[in-house]
């Protein structure tokens, strides 16, 4: 009896300024282990470097390469535009930064059967190309860095809130109407939110791991995290059963570390006690997450650390209550699956 051909997928990228890593991003993709049909779709921002460029290249050299606009430059429209353009039964999230383990897309499929969930994902692994960007990565596998979030760090199997990136069956991003293009960051944890609010399921598992480029310098990750912070105080707002102590610990550690300075230099010394503690507290949680990294990685652990909490807890403290209101009047109901058989 002939095997059963896999089905087709449609790996949809959200791109801006991502002419370092787009190309490698895209061999990853076309050199998946995987015997079924596979389409590329990338939506392009308005990127200021060579990434258009760099795109009308690998369309021209891959005839399953194409690409489509996002004007907006906003992550979410070019998901939707891109999930839009696609054609296939399984729709695969990759970032322009990401690179897909050789039989990523294969075993991503497989799970999806053998759970029945309607998305799954894995671990985002970061991995560095230079000694900050080693730091970075260190700091963002390491508990002390990114608490216990299972995609950063790992765990065992099984039902999650979210995934990094995710592998869905096409009929739940169409059921649900895709992205809700007022979550800028943060989209993913939105739309998983409604699918499971659906009674769908999503599911990590470690076997998926995608290497992740960390931001190369601390200008760039301090952005990358304020906006990580604000955004993680519009779900709050969004969902009030979503938070955690571990969403709190950053700006806890602000709000406490700020006024240990104030107290420290208008009061007494004492108050000093409580930026140094955090400093010790770093420096000892660097030696473990820098071990086999060069010396000069491992220096710049801390400042990776610390440029991580400071900013997702400044960004946590200063998100406008406007912008989550304007993102809650924007709210999609779930949409439930047809009963089969329903009149």
């Amino acid at each position: 009896m002939p095997q059963q051909q896999p089905p087709a997928v449609s790996v949809i990228m959200p791109v801006l300024n991502e002419e370092r890593h787009l190309r490698n991003s895209v061999r990853h993709i076309l050199e998946q282990e995987y015997a079924g049909e596979m389409e590329v779709v990338i939506a392009l921002g308005p990127s200021a470097d060579r990434t258009d460029e760099i795109a009308a290249e690998l369309v021209a050299e891959d005839a399953r390469v194409h690409t489509v606009p996002n004007p907006t430059g906003r992550t979410p429209a070019a998901l939707n535009a891109a999930i839009k353009a696609s054609r296939h039964p399984i729709v695969v999230r990759v970032d322009g930064h990401g690179m897909l383990s050789p039989n990523y897309i294969a075993t991503a499929v497989r799970l999806l059967e053998e759970t029945g969930a309607a998305n799954v994902g894995g671990i985002m692994h970061a991995e560095g190309e230079n000694a900050w960007e080693d730091a970075v990565a260190a700091a963002m596998t390491s508990k002390i860095g990114v608490g216990n979030a299972a995609f950063h760090t790992g765990g065992q199997a099984g039902p999650a809130e979210t995934v990094f990136l995710g592998v869905f069956r096409r009929e739940v991003l169409e059921q649900q109407g895709g992205y809700n293009e007022e979550f800028i960051r943060a989209q993913d944890w939105e739309l998983n939110f409604r699918i499971r609010e659906a009674g769908g399921q999503i599911w990590f598992s470690p076997e998926l791991r995608v290497q992740y480029r960390p931001r190369p310098s601390v200008k760039a990750l301090a952005k990358q995290y304020k906006d990580y912070g604000k955004w993680r105080h519009v779900v709050a707002r969004y969902h009030a059963g979503s938070i955690n102590l571990r969403y709190l610990a950053p700006p806890t550690a602000v709000c406490a570390i700020a006024a240990g300075l104030v107290v420290g230099a208008a009061v007494t010394p004492w108050g000093l006690v409580v930026p140094a503690g955090y400093l010790a507290a770093i420096a000892a949680g660097s030696v473990p997450a820098g071990k086999g990294l060069s010396l000069k990685a491992r220096a710049q652990i801390p400042l990776a650390l610390a440029t991580m909490h400071m900013a997702w807890g400044l960004g946590f403290l200063t998100s406008p209550r406007s912008l989550a209101k304007r993102v809650i009047a924007s709210r999609r109901p779930a949409v439930m699956a047809p009963v089969a058989g329903a009149e």
